[in-house]
């Protein structure tokens, strides 16, 4: 998804646009996320951009997209620029203990 949300719309509350924007965001994250995995893959992973225009964006975090769009509501912008594209990622597993133990023991707390 690449496209540039109009924050302002005649005869509509600001803050009403802002919450729609909010849900487009959202429902292309979840339709996204459904989408059957390639083989080889474990999940969904997003490369995301945000910013007032194309060429201002600055790569965020998935769980960073929708601050970011409040943060240029609240500029007074009159639109933000969006950038979502999908990969597949896979799962890393931890290395184990630096002791060599890899049952995970040493991670709980202590009780006496």
């Amino acid at each position: 998804m690449k496209k540039n949300f109009p924050l302002q719309a005649e005869g509509k509350h600001p803050d009403r646009v802002l919450e729609a924007v909010k849900h487009e965001i959202r429902k292309y994250f979840k339709r996204e996320r459904n989408r059957a995995v390639p083989k080889g893959a474990d999940f969904w992973d997003f490369d995301c951009k945000v910013g007032l225009t194309a060429e201002s964006a600055e790569v965020v975090r998935v769980s960073g997209v929708i601050e970011a769009v409040d943060a240029a509501a609240k500029s007074g912008s009159a639109s933000v620029y969006v950038k979502i594209l999908s990969k597949h990622g896979v799962r890393v597993l931890r290395a184990p203990n630096e002791s060599g133990d890899a049952s995970g023991e040493d991670d709980l707390p202590q009780s006496d």
